[in-house]
Parts: structure tokens; C-alpha cells; sequence
């Protein structure tokens, strides 16, 4: 078991595509059903090794088959038409680049949302050992690319109707084997600073509310990470009190690419949950070394009991070059490993 061991190592759930599944998927239709699925389950077998082989406690399937955080997703719901159609094509790359989608009929997804599929082929190609985690999108999150119409009137209306499809999802992933799962809810964290952040907190206890105590239930927090930019006012302060009353076992925040700025703040999650830390920065290509990730462990060991702490990356490492996430990987796992043999 390797749910309490300190000092964990683990990841948030992407990773890189390799080169030749970008190109696969821009050819599609020069490929049968059966080449789609041998290509999805080499992809899972790639990120596989790449974690294994680095070594971590906790791996994931890569969300090989997620070609886009949310339209993923969406491509299970019923009730979405999509758009297409960029805002902005030229300039710098950022959010406002991404169309958003109307919604032409009620929101349902009879199929579910295609989790527990990526979870039962990770359980499949995975060695033993590691603990497999699943992650998805929280209902908020999840409502970021929809536009309100005459039935639903506003983001929170929209989260609102998604919310039973991800607690649907969550259940069946619990059902399926699954010892742990994070729940996914960045657009929380980069908004805290002008919502309502009780009403965030209400939503996503209402979420996870049949599966608490059920699985390692977890949250991943983070600023965006769209074309590696961040999205939202980069402080943890504005989630402060509300967000301690989430109902998690652990909380992931990113700290590296801020510089470990309100690294403090940390212990006040740590007297309530295990706690997360990025240390590895996903938005830059300086590879840490393993004395930089000793130095950020220690750092993190003044606020968060070892017991208590988790080290990962910020965010997920789809927007990392491959051979990057490697080596960032391979140096936070030996840290990690030379700090936990001093306790």
C-alpha cells in the first residue's frame, strides 16, 4: 500500500503525447477502428513505462485519449453542439483562442463520460505495484466551454445539470476498482478571487458526497495551464478559509512556477488534509535537478508533516515536451526517495 507512505510521489493525470499520436490523430480517416484502438492502448503503454520507469508511487493512463481537457468530455454529453471556430487565430497563444459551445438540448450522457473506460484499460496494461489513479473534471470546470442559454441561464446552472453526470461517473469508477481518484476543479482556483468561493465548496462536496470514504479522494488546484499560460489570479490567499471545508482527503497546489510563494499557507490545509505540492515547474523547460527537488522538500517539510505530504508536478504534463516531463520525473522521484530515507 502506498496510500500513506510519506513523502508520496505522484502525477496529475496528463502526459505528453508522443509525436506519433499527434500525427495519428490529424489522419484519422486513414485509420480503422481496430488501428484507433491498438494506437490508444500503445499511447497508455507508453506513458505507462515513462512513469514506472521514473519510478513513482502513483501513476495515471496519461488521459492518452483526452485531446482537450474539456472537449473530451464533452464529446459523451448529449445536448452540445460545438464550435468549431476560434475567437482569436493570430498572436500569442491564450484562452480566448478556444470557441465555446452552445448547448441545443438538455445536458445528459447516457453513455457515462468514458472515465472508467481509460480506468479498467489502465488496470489492464499496468504492472504491479503502483497505485492507479483517475482523474476528471469537476462540474464547475467542466461548464467553462458551454454557453448559457434560455434553459440554463448561467455557468452555475450549467454546473448544476453536470453535476449528477460526474457523480455518476465518480460511483462507477469507485465500482470499477478504483483505490484513488482526483477530482479536477482549476477554473475553482483560478476564480476563488472574485466568487462566491462557499458556494464553490458546496458544489463540489455535493459532487463527491457518494464516494467519500469509499476511495483516496483528492482535488487538483491550479492557476490554467492552457499552451502552458496560466489563467487565474495566482494566490492561494482569496481560497482561504472556505476551501479548507472541502471534503477531500488531499489537496494538490502548485508552488514551483510561483516561486513557492505563500508556502506557508500550506500548513493550514495540512492541519485538515494531506496536501499535495508541486515542485516541479510544467512552464519551464529548466530541468530540476535532484538537489533543487531536496531543497523544495525540505522547504515543504516546514509547513506539511512527511506523513501528510505528497510531492508532484504543478499541473499535468501534457503541455511538457516528453523528453522534459522524463527527466523532471526521474530527479523528483530520487529526491523524494533520499529525502523519505532520512525520516
Amino acid at each position: 500500500m502506498t496510500h500513506n507512505i510519506p513523502i508520496r510521489t505522484t502525477v496529475i493525470g496528463s502526459y505528453p503525447f508522443p509525436g506519433w499520436l499527434e500525427f495519428a490523430t490529424q489522419n484519422l480517416n486513414r485509420f480503422g477502428d481496430a488501428d484507433i484502438e491498438e494506437m490508444i492502448e500503445d499511447a497508455v503503454i507508453a506513458a505507462i513505462h515513462d512513469q514506472v520507469a521514473a519510478g513513482l508511487d502513483v501513476i495515471t493512463d496519461g488521459e492518452q485519449t483526452r485531446l482537450d481537457f474539456n472537449l473530451s468530455f464533452y464529446g459523451y454529453i448529449k445536448g452540445i453542439q460545438n464550435n468549431e471556430s476560434e475567437l482569436r487565430k493570430f498572436g500569442p497563444p491564450a484562452h480566448d483562442q478556444r470557441g465555446k459551445h452552445k448547448i441545443v438540448d438538455a445536458l445528459t450522457a447516457p453513455q457515462g463520460l468514458g472515465a472508467v473506460k481509460e480506468f479498467t484499460r489502465l488496470q489492464r496494461l499496468a504492472p504491479p505495484g503502483p497505485v492507479l489513479k483517475a482523474s476528471i473534471p469537476g462540474p464547475y470546470t467542466l461548464s467553462g466551454r458551454l454557453l448559457p442559454n434560455e434553459r440554463y441561464k448561467d455557468r452555475y446552472e450549467i454546473t448544476e445539470a453536470l453535476l449528477p453526470i460526474v457523480q455518476r461517473e465518480l460511483v462507477a469508477l469507485v465500482e470499477a476498482g478504483c483505490r484513488e481518484i482526483t477530482v479536477d476543479e482549476p477554473s475553482m482556483s483560478c476564480y476563488a478571487y472574485r466568487e462566491d468561493t462557499k458556494r464553490f465548496v458546496d458544489i463540489f462536496n455535493r459532487t463527491v458526497k457518494p464516494i467519500v470514504g469509499k476511495t483516496r479522494l483528492s482535488t487538483h488546484l491550479c492557476f490554467g495551464n492552457f499552451k502552458g499560460r496560466s489563467v487565474g489570479y495566482r494566490s492561494i490567499k482569496p481560497m482561504l478559509p472556505d476551501f479548507l471545508d472541502l471534503t477531500v482527503d488531499e489537496i494538490h497546489v502548485e508552488m514551483a512556477n510561483r516561486e513557492f510563494a505563500e508556502l506557508e499557507l500550506l500548513g493550514v490545509f495540512a492541519e485538515k488534509m494531506h496536501v499535495a505540492a508541486g515542485i516541479i515547474d510544467v512552464k519551464n523547460y529548466y530541468i530540476e535537478t535532484v538537489e533543487d527537488v531536496i531543497e523544495r522538500i525540505r522547504k515543504c517539510l516546514k509547513y506539511v508533516p512527511a506523513e501528510r505530504l505528497s510531492v508532484a508536478p504543478d499541473c499535468g504534463l501534457s503541455q511538457t515536451a516528453r523528453w522534459a516531463a522524463r527527466l523532471k520525473l526521474k530527479n523528483m522521484v530520487s529526491g523524494a526517495r533520499i529525502m523519505r530515507a532520512t525520516l
